[in-house]
């Protein structure tokens, strides 16, 4: 199962929308996802204020601003290949 983490703040339509997007999908793909927000941490806050929301797939950053349905589902499925160690090509 992938793990898939938004940071977001509070008050942010961008966010609310990749949110929601997330939900919709969890019962197509094997993902669980989480927010954290990044206003309860000086640190992230300083990392992220620009860009949220900002959307990380296994630890890989994967999106910011906004999310293409079809282009989550196939990031999912590229992650899936290289925990497999399918993303390279036989010679």
């Amino acid at each position: 199962m992938h793990d898939v983490v938004v940071y977001s703040r509070e008050g942010c339509h961008l966010c609310d929308i990749v949110k929601e997007t997330l939900a919709q999908l969890a019962g197509d793909a094997d993902f669980q996802w989480r927010e954290v927000d990044i206003d309860a941490d000086p640190e992230l806050r300083e990392r992220f204020n620009e860009e949220v929301p900002v959307v990380f797939i296994d630890g890989r950053k994967a999106f910011k601003y906004r999310i293409d349905r079809h282009q989550f589902l196939r990031a999912l499925a590229a992650r899936t290949q290289a925990a497999n160690g399918l993303d390279h090509q036989p010679d």
